[in-house]
């Protein structure tokens, strides 16, 4: 399983926001430090300012801080913003029809049970423990 691009960016954009909190980060500063498209970058602030996970500042001086503490931000909750589905496969073909299989196959059940582990781990954590050990992730992004 492979997590979305937006999910990716997402946590980045949130883990240098608590890295650099109370300061303000802007988009630009995110997307030179991962080496990520501004473009992409402005739709993941703007969600995450809109789920409250971000307060968004507009204007001159303007940028973003965490909406709410790190300890607060579950990594769950953020991977399933980005994700379209919690759904690993669909049980369909191109034309949409079921797969003929379906009626007695267990693999949708055994992959829904997988994923729910997968979330049942990362609601396990928050940001401010993917924040750790700041000091050093401070010095890496050159913060």
């Amino acid at each position: 399983m492979r997590l979305s691009a937006y999910s990716d960016y997402s946590l980045r954009v949130l883990m240098q926001a608590g890295l650099r909190c109370p300061d303000r980060v802007t988009v630009d500063e995110v997307a030179e430090t991962f080496g990520i498209s501004r473009h992409h970058l402005v739709k993941v602030v703007h969600d995450l300012g809109r789920s409250g996970h971000l307060k968004t500042h507009r204007g001159v001086g303007g940028g973003f801080t965490l909406g709410r503490p790190a300890e607060a931000i579950k990594v769950g909750d953020i991977v399933r913003l980005g994700e379209e589905t919690e759904c690993v496969i669909d049980c369909t073909d191109r034309e949409e029809r079921p797969c003929r299989l379906s009626p007695v196959c267990p693999l949708r059940e055994v992959l829904d049970e997988a994923a729910a582990a997968l979330f049942a781990v990362l609601d396990a954590y928050t940001l401010a423990d993917l924040l750790r050990p700041r000091s050093k992730m401070r010095a890496t992004l050159g913060i």
